[in-house]
């Protein structure tokens, strides 16, 4: 079960769709589009004719019968679209692209503590815990969901995704609990690595995508997983749309090796994995002060 190589099946047996409601939502309305389309093929005539009552002649009439038959017919490809790309983002991707993070870290015979921000029904977190296994590393991966409150997509027991990791067989290097992502209950220093997928951008979505406040919360989040990294250590995010912001907050806080991979298309949108090292020393010159990796002076 640890091999990269998987059919998205076996994915989907194992972990379901995270978000489900989305790519469902999409295919009922591109059904529902699809059925007008073909309403409109097989009674073009008759609509022409009841349309004639509201537009000034035939032509018209035939005009817009075509013209809004044509609409629904394309809008249900790019619903069926958008709803087999939130899948295949959600299922298959999101594997492939957990091997990729797996991959960014050089060495994990090394690792003891390793923690998945935001972790779902576990596949980025047991692709941890395989490489784990693999490497015979005595160490263990936490996964951290929000809670209830915290997040509208990410709402999973921890039995949920120990479930996962009992299917994969990595049970014993997994642990999951609750938490806050904004002020992780981890000391200082704690992980050697910290990994994330499409989680931080969902982080102060209350607030909305685009505001000053959302992304003040994914800027804390960053710092959060800086703080918690030992010096040294490696953060890898893969996420959606604000790879900029996180690039330049991780240059703000004096992060080493930071790397960005090339766009993906995932959940119709542009994203990217973002990966650095912790400095395993910060020296404090003239003028200069040692970094809070903390983020509580933002307004």
């Amino acid at each position: 079960m640890g091999k990269s190589c998987r059919d998205w099946t076996q994915i989907y047996a194992i972990y379901g769709v995270d978000d489900w409601q989305t790519p469902l939502f999409l295919l009922i309305h591109a059904i529902g589009f699809s059925i007008l389309s073909v309403v409109f093929l097989l009674y073009f005539e008759p609509i022409c004719f009841f349309l004639q009552h509201f537009l000034p002649g035939p032509a018209s009439a035939r005009f817009a019968a075509g013209f809004t038959g044509s609409v629904t017919a394309l809008s249900a490809v790019c619903l069926f679209f958008a709803a087999a790309n939130f899948f295949y983002s959600a299922v298959s991707l999101h594997w492939d692209m957990a091997q990729r993070i797996v991959s960014s870290v050089t060495d994990w015979s090394s690792v003891k503590h390793a923690l998945d921000l935001g972790c779902g029904r576990g596949i980025l977190l047991n692709a941890v815990a395989l490489q784990l296994k693999k490497s015979g590393s005595s160490g263990r991966v936490v996964g951290l969901n929000p809670t209830r409150n915290q997040t509208q997509n990410r709402n999973l027991s921890p039995n949920h995704t120990l479930r996962t990791a009992g299917l994969e067989g990595v049970q014993e290097y997994v642990t999951c609990r609750p938490g806050d992502p904004r002020t992780l209950p981890f000391s200082d220093s704690y992980f050697d690595v910290v990994v994330s997928a499409v989680f931080v951008h969902t982080v102060g979505k209350e607030f909305g995508p685009k505001s000053a406040a959302a992304a003040a919360e994914r800027m804390r989040v960053l710092g959060e997983v800086v703080r918690v990294l030992k010096p040294g250590g490696v953060g890898v995010v893969w996420d959606l749309v604000h790879t900029a912001e996180y690039v330049q907050r991780l240059n703000e806080l004096r992060m080493e090796d930071i790397r960005v991979s090339e766009r993906v298309t995932a959940f119709m949108v542009s994203s990217h994995i973002v990966t650095f090292r912790k400095p395993r020393q910060h020296f404090v010159g003239p003028g200069e002060v040692r970094l809070d990796w903390r983020f509580n002076n933002l307004c």
